[in-house]
C-alpha cells in the first residue's frame, strides 16, 4: 500500500498557514488540512525530502512540528471525518456522497473525499469557482491544468463545456478525478497524466490552479494552446506574487482583466490578446 508522510506544523497564524501551503506545494506536498492551531501537509513518502523542508520551517522560525507516516486508508478515514460541504453562494455546493443534497444551489458536485486538492475548502479553488460563474462555458473547449479532484473540470461540464481535458501529474489525483467524474455522470472529460501542460489543439478556456513555479514554467506551452480571446484563469498564487506573475503574463500576451483575493491568495482572469 502506498504510504504518505504527514507534516504537522503548529501555527496559529492563518496567513502563515496559507504561505506554507504555497511553499510546500511547490516542494511536492499534495494536500493540506487547515485547522485553528495547526497545518497538516501530506506528501508521497517516496517524494519526501526532509532537507528541502527544514529551511522553510527555519525561515519562519517554526520549532513545533512532527513528521509521521500514514497509510492511504487511515488518511482517507481521517479526511472523511473532517470533510464538510462547501457552499459558494447560490452557485455551487461541493459535497461528499454521504452528505444530504443541498438543493438551494444551481449546481451540486459530489466528490470522494480523498487526498487531492480541489474540495472547495482551499481558497484558490473557491476563487476559481467564483470566477467561473461569470464565464460562458456553453459548447467551449476547456483544459483544467492541475485538476486534483477534478472539481473544476466537472463544474465546466455542468456549465455546458463539451470538450474538456483534465491534466495532473499525480497518479492519486488522476484516479480520484476519474472516480469523481463518474460520480457526477460526466461524459465530456478526458483525464491525462503528464508533468507538463499539454494540448493537441487550440482551446477556449484554460483553468490553471497550481502554483507560481509550475504556472511560469508552463506559460510557453499554455500560450501555444490559445487563440486570440482565449480565457485563462490562473490561481494557486499568493497575493505577494501579484506583481511578479503579472510581469510573466505580460511577456506571453495574457491581459489581466480581473483579480480576486481570498485569505492571502490570488486568482487572475486573463485573456490572450496577441497583436
Amino acid at each position: 500500500m502506498q504510504q504518505f508522510i504527514c507534516l504537522q506544523i503548529h501555527t496559529e497564524s492563518l496567513q502563515l498557514q496559507e504561505t506554507l501551503i504555497a511553499l510546500l506545494s511547490a516542494n511536492g506536498f499534495e494536500a493540506f488540512e487547515e485547522k485553528d492551531n495547526e497545518l497538516l501537509a501530506y506528501i508521497d513518502k517516496q517524494q519526501f525530502k526532509k532537507g528541502d523542508i527544514l529551511p522553510i520551517l527555519e525561515n519562519f522560525k517554526i520549532s513545533i512540528y512532527s513528521i509521521t507516516k500514514i497509510e492511504n486508508k487511515n488518511w482517507n478515514q481521517q479526511w472523511e471525518r473532517s470533510f464538510e460541504p462547501i457552499v459558494i453562494g447560490n452557485f455551487v455546493a461541493i459535497r461528499a456522497g454521504f452528505h444530504e443534497p443541498i438543493n438551494q444551489v444551481n449546481h451540486q458536485i459530489i466528490i470522494t473525499p480523498k487526498m487531492s486538492f480541489g474540495t472547495g475548502h482551499h481558497a484558490t479553488t473557491y476563487l476559481m469557482v467564483q470566477q467561473m460563474e461569470a464565464l460562458n462555458f456553453n459548447n467551449k473547449a476547456v483544459i483544467d491544468f492541475g485538476t486534483g479532484t477534478g472539481v473544476l473540470a466537472i463544474l465546466a461540464e455542468k456549465l455546458g463545456a463539451k470538450n474538456i481535458v483534465a491534466i495532473d501529474n499525480d497518479e492519486w489525483s488522476v484516479t480520484n478525478a476519474l472516480e469523481n467524474i463518474e460520480s457526477n455522470k460526466c461524459r465530456q472529460i478526458a483525464v491525462i497524466k503528464t508533468d507538463r501542460f499539454k494540448a493537441e489543439t487550440k482551446t477556449d478556456i484554460i483553468l490553471a490552479n497550481i502554483n507560481f513555479n509550475v504556472i511560469t514554467a508552463n506559460l510557453p506551452q499554455i500560450e501555444t494552446a490559445c487563440n486570440p480571446g482565449t480565457i485563462v484563469l490562473f490561481s494557486g498564487l499568493l497575493v505577494s506574487d501579484k506583481e511578479n506573475i503579472q510581469k510573466h503574463l505580460n511577456q506571453y500576451n495574457f491581459e489581466v482583466k480581473n483579480i480576486s483575493e481570498r485569505n492571502g491568495w490570488l486568482c487572475l482572469l486573463t485573456i490572450y490578446a496577441i497583436g
